[in-house]
């Protein structure tokens, strides 16, 4: 394996590890654990703040900050710190190794432009008080990462000469619907949670007791507010909630059913069984946590592992999109 595959694996590596964290840091409520950036009160650790911190907590024994936080929030940073380097480093190496990497320098350069809009989407997390909208976007932010190096991992492994795969044209229009079907559900499974919404339905498979509850979906979908406000600046109101707990919901049928017959069509054709087996594992996995976490009151380990395994079911779809187009 050349220092470039070894690169990318390690950054492809991490970039889950940093979903994953940055799932855990949100639903843990640590996004203000530090209320400034880079920093934690303008030093480089909690320890280092930690008369800041004690400061803060006696002034509001109840806030977002503690140590217990403050250390989430920045572990995460440090994480995703170590990933810009890694891409940085990806990018400079095929540009000075181009000739010998031959996949062309786009999907390097988009991938360095997209961690630096990814860092810039971390602090206005902070800065903007954990405004939907942008908490939303750098979580999705982190999946389009985590995608991209995954295909420049599949892509430089495949020039390698030992993963090419049979042409099958007629599932390429198939896994590429799948690739947009999940990505709409995990854009909406990030609206839910940043929204802090996963419980406004807290019953299942009926939404408090009806198919159809009241719901404001203006309210909901209003993507420029802040947490927990109207655009006008009133209390967001339950219905706006369920709005988007429902549409989440209904989604994740659509998805469901989709995704089941990608599998059943790739269970019939030579060579896609592993990859259907996979999908169709990955898919029942999420399924049943996002049902746990409704009948169990979303218990952070099942929230965490929601999150991870839509990365997952991801880059599964993003496996099997590179995979339908080589020849």
């Amino acid at each position: 394996m050349t220092t470039y595959r070894k690169l990318i694996l390690a950054a492809l590596i991490l970039a889950f590890g940093v979903v994953a964290l940055g799932a855990y840091v949100r639903l843990s409520d640590a996004g203000l654990g530090c209320p400034d950036w880079p920093g934690c009160y303008g030093k480089l650790t909690p320890h280092n703040a930690a008369d800041a911190i004690d400061a803060e907590l006696v002034a509001r024994p109840g806030g977002p900050v503690s140590h217990a936080k403050a250390w989430k929030e920045m572990v995460h940073r440090y994480f995703a710190g170590t990933l810009g380097l890694l891409v940085l480093a990806i990018a400079i190496w095929a540009w000075r190794e181009r000739r010998e990497t031959r996949g062309g320098l786009g999907l390097p350069l988009l991938l360095l432009g997209l961690i630096v809009f990814q860092a810039m989407l971390g602090m206005w997390t902070v800065t903007l008080l954990l405004k939907p909208l942008i908490v939303s976007s750098h979580l999705l932010g982190g999946m389009a990462t985590l995608s991209l190096l995954l295909w420049l991992w599949l892509r430089e492994r495949g020039r390698s000469g030992h993963a090419y795969y049979a042409s099958s044209d007629h599932l390429r229009g198939g896994a590429l619907l799948g690739l947009v079907l999940v990505a709409v559900q995990i854009a909406l499974g990030g609206w839910v949670s940043t929204n802090y919404a996963a419980l406004a339905c807290p019953d299942f498979p009926l939404c408090h007791g009806a198919w159809m509850p009241p719901m404001n979906f203006e309210q909901g979908f209003t993507l420029h507010r802040n947490l927990g406000e109207t655009a006008t600046g009133d209390l967001l109101p339950l219905t706006a909630l369920t709005a988007i707990h429902w549409t989440h919901r209904v989604m994740a049928l659509v998805v469901t059913l989709y995704l089941s017959w990608l599998v059943l069509r790739l269970m019939r054709s030579p060579g896609y069984i592993g990859i259907g087996l996979a999908i169709g594992g990955l898919l029942i996995l999420q399924v049943t946590l996002g049902i746990s976490n409704v009948m169990l009151s979303l218990p952070l380990a099942v929230a965490v592992a929601h999150n991870a395994g839509a990365a997952l079911l991801l880059s599964s779809l993003v496996v099997l999109n590179d995979r339908v187009r080589r020849r």
